[in-house]
């Protein structure tokens, strides 16, 4: 299998290029520095010469706050380089898997999202995304919409390096416990597109679309806080674990909004391509690399 990796240095591409390395999988990874996907004659050279059967696009405009004000630059990342990406596959006859958020949902939802659920983002970002999807689906027959939520990795910032970098001068800290979602590892996200792929390209299977997969048990920012550090001085790389206050969604406002609810169903891509949720708790068995 043939797999060109786009945003290879973020939190899910250094995952899946750690993982397809020593495979017998041919990988093309490739970053910004190598590849501008909002360069459409770019990104079709680039497939053209590699004929990937198979595209993965973890690259992605990832600032929430930021894109309020950048607007033109998340729609270029996050719409126009998807899109240039699945019209390249679309030439090449590959299948592109593209990499979408919960925010792409209103986050007012009682229940669970599921995939056919009405979108509805609430900022730049969220609508940006979106746009991504959609270029994608409307371009490329052969595509995966994976939507995700609350991504961590050893790789680049997230909430369990923030919690862990803070833990180590607060003794009190004020998280937000009115947000509720499924923190999902970026190595288990990694490993869901590598089954998909292999499923698509190797086993023919054709069941395309939109997918959720994000982690369990669903949880509020405040209780994951505590879950890390708990489980830090487990590990005893915590001495003194600082108290969590759980605050709300007033008590700390920032330029975009948040969706509250940000629960993602995981049954159909279980169902489809026999992939579990993402055990959040055990990739923190080994707390020590998000430390780095």
């Amino acid at each position: 299998m043939k797999v060109l990796i786009t945003g290879s240095h973020g939190q899910v591409g250094s995952c899946l290029v750690k993982q397809l390395a020593n495979t017998e999988h041919d990988v093309l990874a490739m970053d910004r520095d190598t590849l501008d996907i909002t360069d459409a004659q770019q990104v079709l050279n680039t497939v053209r010469d590699f004929h990937p059967d198979v595209i993965i696009n973890a690259a992605a405009h990832t600032a929430v706050d930021k894109a309020e004000s950048e607007r033109e630059l998340s729609f270029a990342i996050n719409c126009d380089g998807p899109k240039n990406l699945a019209l390249a596959a679309q030439t090449v006859n590959a299948a592109i898997l593209h990499i979408s958020t919960d925010y792409v949902f209103a986050g007012n939802k009682n229940g669970i999202y599921v995939e056919s659920d009405n979108t509805d983002p609430q900022g730049v970002y969220g609508a940006s995304k979106l746009a991504g999807e959609l270029a994608v689906i409307s371009v490329c027959d052969k595509h995966i919409i994976l939507r995700t939520a609350w991504v961590f990795g050893e790789h680049g910032n997230n909430f369990v390096k923030t919690m862990l970098r803070l833990a180590q001068t607060r003794e009190t800290l004020g998280v937000v416990g009115d947000q509720f979602g499924g923190p999902t590892y970026a190595g288990d996200i990694s490993a869901a597109l590598i089954t998909m792929a292999i499923a698509i390209v190797e086993q023919g299977n054709t069941d395309f679309g939109v997918y959720h997969f994000a982690g369990l048990p669903h949880v509020s920012w405040a209780q994951f806080a505590q879950t890390i550090f708990d489980k830090a001085q487990e590990q005893s790389l915590l001495p003194n674990k600082p108290v969590v206050n759980s605050i709300t969604t007033a008590d700390y406002p920032t330029p975009a909004k948040r969706p509250a609810n940000s629960r993602l169903d995981t049954q159909k891509i279980t169902h489809t391509f026999g992939i579990s949720a993402s055990d959040w708790q055990a990739a923190l068995s080994d707390v020590k690399p998000y430390l780095a």
